[in-house]
């Protein structure tokens, strides 16, 4: 398959923002809950995604139909047998967009991006361009 040269680029620096964010979680919310018996600890992988009570990741859509339209849907999946309330889930969806929405000049200095609900779903959305090869 063929690929753009930036878009690696450009999905290394979201997985570096998505494993900053996975820190903040895990420091909010990472002790207040049981991890699924197959799950590692947090650390204990050498992908955030893999360990610890939280599995963030990011998924590009065209957004056909939505209200934001193309951008990334941030998927924020919590691995434990216990039920979280739907009132824990939006504090958490909503600590992940503030940090998000502050750390995005940080990760891309040159671009206009927001991160907003879209529906029930969080997408950062704006200046996704890759530029010219």
């Amino acid at each position: 398959m063929v690929q753009h040269p930036h878009l690696r680029l450009w999905e290394q620096k979201l997985k570096r923002l998505l494993d900053d964010l996975d820190e903040v979680l895990e420091d909010a919310y990472g002790h207040k809950y049981h991890l699924h018996p197959a799950r590692r600890g947090r650390g204990a992988t050498a992908n955030r995604s893999h360990d610890g009570l939280f599995d963030i990741t990011a998924n590009f859509t065209l957004g056909l139909g939505s209200e934001r339209g193309k951008g990334y849907v941030i998927d924020i999946r919590m691995v434990t047998l216990e039920k979280i309330s739907e009132e824990v889930r939006t504090r958490i969806e909503e600590l992940a967009m503030r940090h998000i929405q502050k750390k995005l000049k940080e990760f891309f200095p040159d671009r206009d991006l927001w991160i907003d609900r879209d529906g029930h779903l969080l997408k950062l959305h704006g200046d996704l361009s890759l530029g010219t090869v």
